[in-house]
């Protein structure tokens, strides 16, 4: 319990504040900027995983689901919620997220690209946060 409760307060709240398209390059960006302070988190993501998160956050609804709806529409259906995104780590140059799910009392963590998950939370209106080791190591 006492570890759970550390992890949380090593979490910085942080929103979506900037996509950028350049439909020529496989490379996109977006930023993810400090609730209340000034820090700036850019991650370097894929083409299609950044029209997904540009056509949620826009609320371009497509006739038939696609893949982040289609897991939206699946969590809904299993009675389930998802309470956070945490980028959680970073390795190698790759960041690392989780879903943090809430399905009957129980939280269930899985396991995430930040670029799926954020698609997944922006579309649902879920909170975006960076635990505190990850902010430093890309500020050194």
């Amino acid at each position: 319990m006492l570890e759970l409760l550390l992890r949380c307060i090593m979490q910085v709240r942080m929103d979506l504040a900037q996509i950028v398209i350049c439909e020529t390059r496989d490379q996109q960006l977006i930023v993810l900027r400090e609730r209340n302070g000034s820090r700036a988190l850019p991650i370097v993501i894929g083409l299609t995983e950044a029209l997904a998160i540009d056509r949620r956050v826009k609320g371009i609804q497509c006739q038939r689901p696609m893949t982040h709806d289609l897991l939206a529409n699946t969590i809904e259906a299993l009675s389930a919620q998802v309470e956070k995104i945490v980028i959680n780590d970073l390795q190698d140059h790759t960041f690392y997220a989780k879903l943090v799910l809430r399905s009957g009392g129980q939280v269930i963590e899985v396991d995430s690209r930040p670029s799926d998950a954020i698609a997944l939370g922006v579309g649902l209106d879920v909170p975006i946060y960076v635990e505190e080791h990850v902010l430093k190591a890309v500020e050194s």
